[in-house]
């Protein structure tokens, strides 16, 4: 399974890469963007199964990451977990409502990444 972190923070995209090395999930490679476009770009160019998207980020935050890719037919089908510290349960609502495939609250742990990974994918993995 091919990753893509999206987050303007370079630390959390480590700290989110070292998590993923933690979860017993078969990942093969794991891609990084600063924002929305530059996850388009990676889009364009490479096959990802999943994404895991910071909600706010300048030039394109998640749910505009969202937006676009339902533009595109190969794009609309990879699942988008939103991750911020956004906690009210209309605002949630309204992320999945828009297109998100999960909720995934900051701070989190690897327990946590590996439930939403699994939950979004919708399988069990060992």
């Amino acid at each position: 399974m091919n990753l893509l972190i999206v987050d303007d923070s370079i630390l959390t995209r480590k700290a989110m890469s070292r998590i993923l090395e933690m979860v017993d999930l078969s990942i093969e490679t794991v891609y990084e963007a600063g924002h929305g476009q530059e996850a388009l770009a990676i889009l364009d160019n490479h096959m990802i199964d999943l994404i895991l998207a910071d909600l706010n980020m300048p030039e394109m935050g998640g749910i505009e990451l969202i937006a676009r890719m339902q533009e595109s037919e190969t794009q609309q089908r990879i699942p988008v977990i939103i991750i911020s510290t956004e906690s009210s349960t209309t605002r949630i609502n309204q992320l999945l409502s828009q297109g998100a495939s999960h909720y995934l609250h900051k701070p989190f742990t690897p327990e946590t990444v590996r439930n939403a990974i699994e939950k979004t994918l919708g399988v069990v993995q060992s």
